[in-house]
C-alpha cells in the first residue's frame, strides 16, 4: 500500500508541477496590455502561479493635475516656490 500511495504522490504531484508550467507559458505569451487588462504585471507571474500572490484588482489611476507641488519624502515638493499644501 506505500508504493501505491507514492506514486499516487509523485503522479499528483507532477501534474500539479505540469499545470503551473503551462499556466505560466500562457501567462508569458500574452502581451502586456492584455495583462494589464487582467490586472498583473509580467513581474507578478512567478509569485501568482506559485500561490504566493493574488493577483492584484484592477485601480484606477489617480489623477495628478499636470502643474501642482506634489509631496516628496522630507516634505519636498516638485515646486518649491509653490507654498506647501
Amino acid at each position: 500500500m506505500f508504493f501505491v500511495s507514492l506514486f499516487a504522490a509523485a503522479r499528483n504531484a507532477f501534474a500539479e508541477w505540469r499545470r503551473r508550467q503551462q499556466a505560466y507559458a500562457e501567462l508569458m505569451a500574452l502581451d502586456d496590455r492584455s495583462l494589464a487588462d487582467i490586472g498583473i504585471h509580467r513581474s507578478e507571474i512567478p509569485a501568482i502561479i506559485e500561490g504566493h500572490r493574488a493577483p492584484r484588482e484592477k485601480r484606477e489611476r489617480e489623477f495628478l493635475p499636470a502643474f501642482t507641488p506634489h509631496k516628496l519624502a522630507g516634505g519636498h515638493t516638485w515646486f518649491p516656490w509653490f507654498p506647501p499644501l
